[in-house]
C-alpha cells in the first residue's frame, strides 16, 4: 500500500512540476515578447536613427534595436512560432506597420553584439545578485522599405533556478506526503501484525503463553484487538474445562476397566477369558486414541532438535524385535524441530495400519528442499481412490467391525495426520502404482525452515 501511494504521489507531484514549470515558462516567454516589442514599437525608425553597420550610438549606450537590411535569421536557427503570433498581435495593436515577424532564441556568445555588450557592462547582472545571461531572444520585423528592424532581449539566468526550486519543492512535498503515509500505516499495520504473530502462535503450548496484547494504534484496531484478547481467553477457559473432563473421564474409565481385568481372572473358560480380556484391552487402546487426539493441539512439552533417521530407525527394530515384517528401506540424515514421543506415536500408528492390513511394510527417510519426507509402504490391497480422503476422518474403517483383528475405532490415521500438522507438515495417503500397497507420506520442515 505504501509503495503504491508512493507511486501515485511522486507521479502527481511530477505533473504538478512539470505544469509549474510550465506555466513559469509561459510567463517568461510571454513577458520577453512584451519587452521586444516595445523596444520595436519605439525602434531607431521613430525615436532615433542607427548607423549602417548597426551600432548604437554612445548616448544609447544600451542592448536596443537596430535596423539592417537582411533578416537576422542565422542558418540552424529555428523561429518560434508561438512567439511571433504573440508578437504580431501586439504589434498590430499598436499600428505599426510590418509584413513579416521574426522571433529566434539564440546563445550570447554566438551574437558578437550581445556579448560586446556585455562585457562594456560586466557589473550590470552581478550588483543584482545575478549571473550573466546565456541566451537572447532576437525578435525582428520585416518593415514595407524592405528593411528588417529587430531588437534583442536577454533571457534571464534565473530559469535553472527555476525548475531547481521547483524540483526541491516537489521532492520536499513528496517526503512530507509519504511519510506521513508511513506514520499512518505504520500505526495501523504495527498492532495487526502483532495480533497476527499472536493468533499463529496460539494454542502451541500451554505454559508459557506471552502477555495480553495491550490495544493500540486506531480506535477500531483497538477494539479488534480487545474483541480478540476476549476471546482468546473464552477459548483457552474452554480448553481448560475439555483437559478436566477428559482427564475425568479417563480415570472413570480405566479404574473400573482394571478391575474387570482382574474379575476375568475368576471366568473359568479359558476361550471366553481371552475374549474378555481382548474386548477390555480393545476399549482401553480405544479410549487412549481419544484422549490423545484431544490432547495434540495442546503439547505441555516445547519441541527438540531431532534426528529424524535415528528415530525411525529404533522405531523399525522394535517392531524388528517383535518378529514383525518391518524393515528400514533408505533414510538420509535430516534434523527436525519436533516432539520425539509424539513423532514416534504417529509412525507407529502408520506401520500398525501397515502391518494390519499388508504382508510388508517398508519405511523410509529422505530430504527434499526444505522438507523431510517420511514413508510408510505396504503390499496390502490400498484404499479405494474414493475413501483416501474419508480414511484420515476420525472413526472411520473400510470394515464395519471394530475388533483388534481388523483394526480399533479408526483413530490411528488421524492421530498421525494431526500429529503432522502439529509440527507444521502434513500427512498424504496414495496408493502405489499397479495397486501393490499404499504408501503414508509425511513432510515435516526442517529445522530452521517455514512451515
Amino acid at each position: 500500500m505504501l509503495l503504491a501511494i508512493a507511486l501515485a504521489l511522486l507521479v502527481a507531484q511530477g505533473l504538478s512540476a512539470a505544469l509549474l514549470y510550465r506555466a513559469a515558462a509561459e510567463r517568461r516567454e510571454a513577458a520577453l515578447v512584451g519587452t521586444a516589442a516595445f523596444r520595436l514599437a519605439g525602434g531607431p525608425s521613430l525615436r532615433t536613427e542607427a548607423r549602417p553597420e548597426g551600432r548604437l550610438t554612445r548616448k544609447r549606450e544600451r542592448l536596443g534595436v537596430q535596423l539592417m537590411p537582411a533578416s537576422p535569421q542565422r542558418p540552424g536557427e529555428r523561429r518560434n512560432a508561438d512567439a511571433e503570433r504573440r508578437l504580431a498581435a501586439v504589434l498590430d495593436s499598436e499600428g505599426l506597420a510590418f509584413s513579416e515577424v521574426l522571433v529566434v532564441e539564440r546563445e550570447v556568445k554566438r551574437d558578437p553584439f550581445a556579448r560586446r555588450w556585455i562585457e562594456r557592462h560586466p557589473n550590470r547582472h552581478r550588483a543584482a545578485g545575478r549571473e550573466p545571461p546565456h541566451n537572447l531572444i532576437v525578435a525582428a520585423i520585416h518593415r514595407p522599405d524592405g528593411q528588417w528592424l529587430h531588437a534583442r532581449v536577454m533571457v534571464p539566468a534565473g530559469e535553472r533556478q527555476l525548475l531547481r526550486t521547483l524540483l526541491l519543492q516537489a521532492l520536499f512535498t513528496y517526503a512530507v506526503l509519504v511519510g506521513a503515509v508511513w506514520w499512518l500505516l505504520r500505526r495501523i499495520t504495527r498492532p495487526l501484525a502483532a495480533l497476527t504473530g499472536r493468533m499463529e502462535r496460539f494454542g502451541e503450548t500451554r505454559d508459557g503463553s506471552p502477555p495480553t496484547l495491550e490495544p493500540e494504534g486506531p480506535d477500531d484496531i483497538r477494539r479488534l484487538i480487545a474483541a480478540h484478547s476476549a476471546m482468546e481467553a473464552r477459548i483457552l477457559a474452554l480448553l481448560d474445562e475439555k483437559d478436566v473432563m477428559l482427564g475425568a473421564i479417563g480415570h472413570d474409565l480405566k479404574t473400573p476397566l482394571a478391575a474387570l481385568r482382574v474379575r476375568i481372572e475368576s471366568v473359568e473358560d479359558d476361550t471366553e477369558r481371552g475374549r474378555m480380556a481382548a474386548t477390555i484391552e480393545d476399549i482401553v487402546r480405544s479410549l487412549d486414541d481419544i484422549l490423545t487426539l484431544a490432547r495434540v493441539g495442546r503439547p505441555t512439552d516445547s519441541p527438540e532438535s531431532t534426528e529424524l533417521a535415528a528415530l525411525v530407525a529404533s522405531v523399525a527394530e522394535e517392531y524388528e524385535d517383535l518378529g514383525a515384517p518391518v524393515t528400514l528401506g533408505e533414510t538420509s540424515r535430516v534434523v527436525v524441530s519436533a516432539r520425539a514421543s509424539w513423532l514416534r506415536r504417529g509412525l507407529r500408528n502408520l506401520i500398525d495400519n501397515g502391518v494390519r492390513y499388508g504382508k510388508r511394510v517398508r519405511v523410509s527417510v529422505t530430504r527434499q528442499g526444505a522438507f523431510a519426507v517420511l514413508k510408510v509402504e505396504d503390499d496390502g490391497p490400498g484404499i479405494p481412490e474414493g475413501e483416501i480422503a474419508r480414511m484420515l476422518e476420525p472413526f472411520t474403517r473400510l470394515e464395519a467391525s471394530r475388533n483388534s483383528a481388523t483394526g480399533g475405532a479408526g483413530l490411528g490415521l488421524t492421530l498421525a495426520r494431526a500429529i503432522a500438522e502439529q509440527h507444521g507438515g502434513t500427512l498424504e495417503l496414495a496408493n502405489q502404482p499397479g495397486g501393490t500397497g499404499l504408501v503414508a507420506t509425511v513432510r515435516l520442515p526442517l529445522q530452521g525452515s517455514s512451515p
